[in-house]
Formats: C-alpha cells, structure tokens, sequence
C-alpha cells in the first residue's frame, strides 16, 4: 500500500513539499516479541538496516537482526551478532550502527554488555553487502564506536564517530579513526553529565565548513554545539529551539544543504514523532508528522539519504516491529 502526504511550508528562502511515498514494516512476524534501536546504510547493491531484537531490552537473548531492502521490499530479517562470551554466559546488545566504507566494506558497530553503564565496544565487517559476515572485533576500552547514530567521513578520510557514556552520568564524547576501526582516538568529555545531561549525539554539515552536533537530553531540549577544527573541539552545549523528552533522536545533512532531524516533539513520552528540516540547523520547521498515537511508543529514530536524493527513516513501532518510511523532499 502506498502513502502520499504532501506538507507545505516556507523556510527562509527555502520552499518545499514533503510527500511519504512509502511507510511499510520492515517484517511482520519474528521469532522475538520486542526490538529497538534501527539503522540503515546504503550499500553498492540497496538499502540495509539492522536493529536489536528479543525478549526484551536487556534480556540476555538480545541480538543484533539485519535485513536488505530489494526491489522494494525487505527480506527475511536474520540475527548477525549475539553476545554469547566465550565462557558461555550470554549479555544482550544494544544499538547497532551501520556504516558503509566508500568502495569498501560494510561495518556493523555494536554494544556487548548487561548495561548501558558496562557495555563495551564491538564491530564486525562484510564485504558483500551485509550477505556475510566477519568475526567480532572488541575495540579497545573507552572506545564505543558511534553510540547510536551514524559516523560521518571527513575529508581527510577519517570516520568521526559520535558517541557517549553512561557509567559516569550521561556525557558527550566523539572518536576518530583513520584506519576503520584498527587504531583510534577521542576527545574528553563534551559536558559535565550534571549541569547538561546528554548522549547519543548526530552530527551535521554547515555550508562554512563547522560541524553541529544535535543530541539527546535531559534537560528538556535537544541540544546542539559547534566545531571548527572538525570535531576536535566543540562548544558548549546549549539548548535547540526544539523540544525533547529525554528520547533518541536522529539527524542528517541534505545534500542540497539543508538538515533534517526526526524526533519527539514533546516535553513527555515518545509519540508522537515527527521530521522537522532547517536550513541553517538553528531555525526548524515541523514537515511530517509520522505517528501520533498517544500512550504509545514511536522512538530511536534513523534517517539516512540515498544516492537517489529520498530520505529513509526507520524507527521503532511499540517496540514491536521496525517501521519504515521513504520520504521526498
């Protein structure tokens, strides 16, 4: 079934329709009752996504599922990681992260652990599209990976992985490798995790070469900070214009410029979710409303563009299914 919502607004010198072409489950049906936390890449043969599926955030059963997008449909969704240690004992993981190398590999980066304040680092690699799979690589301590949203390439051919902590209250931190995953570095932390409380950090392009970082919060805003040496060091943090309830959120750079974030727009709970777009990443407008059915949870947004110029978002539907949305703009 195919849906077509058209949304009209004016931004700046920017006019723009917004038309869902397509909002479909990534599956039906699986052999786990809950899942959480998607993401999506582009690989040279289509679209992939990967999310954490079992009983239930936590449980140690919890394993990272992955599914490719062909000739418009998603395949059978198959478990690609598990937490299962060598002494046997079995810990959930959590928030995968799909990056795909330009002319190269696929990487899987993922959390292993009983929490979030214990969990470490670790990745795997494919080098045919996600159909398999290398062995796991645990990346050194203190070093995450991007801790929900996607890592960006800078033009000096190192990956910038946004990324946080969570054993030492909720802080900020971004780390670099220039050789995909083998050797790594990072910044301190970005907040003092009291005064400003965040983690899961996205990052965006401005058109006079700084990055911005747009996070989640619990201070009651999505905040955002800024680079000028390429994420090495930032600004403090400070609030958006844009509500938030302590809730993932996602964000992604348009190639034409413009910037678009998919979020809760509300002080509490996780519906409804919507996609707001900015031109300059300060002064956002509300395009599509995606879900809004109060009571319920529609969260952990992801939203790529593909090489076609559509924006595909996925989240998480009741913690149920994965949903997801091809957007035009």
């Amino acid at each position: 079934m195919k849906f077509i919502y058209t949304f009209l607004f004016s931004l700046g010198a920017f006019c723009a329709t917004a038309q869902v072409e397509k909002a479909a489950f990534i599956y039906e049906s699986a052999p786990y009752p809950s899942c959480h936390a998607s993401t999506l890449a582009e690989t040279p043969t289509g679209l992939v996504g990967a999310w954490f599926g079992g009983k239930h955030e936590k449980s140690p059963d919890v394993g990272i599922w992955f599914s490719q997008y062909v000739n418009g449909k998603w395949e059978t969704p198959v478990e690609i990681a598990n937490g299962i240690q060598g002494d046997g004992r079995r810990y959930p993981l959590w928030n995968p992260v799909l990056y795909q190398v330009p002319g190269k590999e696929l990487i899987l980066f993922y959390k292993d652990g009983p929490a979030p304040d214990e969990w470490w680092g670790m990745l795997k690699r494919s080098f045919d599209g996600g159909k398999t799979w290398s062995a796991a690589e645990r990346l050194p301590k203190d070093i995450y990976g991007p801790i929900k949203n996607k890592a960006v390439l800078l033009a000096d051919g190192t990956l910038l992985c946004p990324s946080s902590s969570e054993d030492d209250d909720w802080k900020l931190h971004m780390e670099f490798t220039r050789d995909l995953g083998k050797t790594w570095s990072r910044t301190g932390p970005l907040n003092d995790g009291v005064t400003t409380s965040a983690i899961q950090p996205s990052i965006l392009f401005l058109p006079d070469g700084r990055l911005q970082l747009v996070c989640r919060s619990e201070n009651g805003y999505i905040l955002q900070a800024f680079s000028g040496d390429q994420g090495r060091t930032w600004t403090a943090l400070e609030p958006s214009s844009l509500v938030n309830p302590n809730s993932g959120i996602d964000a992604v750079t348009l190639k034409d410029g413009r910037h678009v974030i998919v979020y809760n727009p509300v002080k509490r709970g996780r519906s409804p979710i919507s996609v707001a777009i900015s031109s300059d990443g300060k002064n956002w407008k509300d395009i599509a409303t995606l879900e809004n059915e109060p009571g319920e949870e529609f969260s952990y947004p992801a939203v790529i563009q593909t090489s076609d110029g559509k924006v595909h978002i996925t989240y998480t539907w009741k913690r149920k299914k994965i949903k997801h949305v091809i957007l035009s703009l």
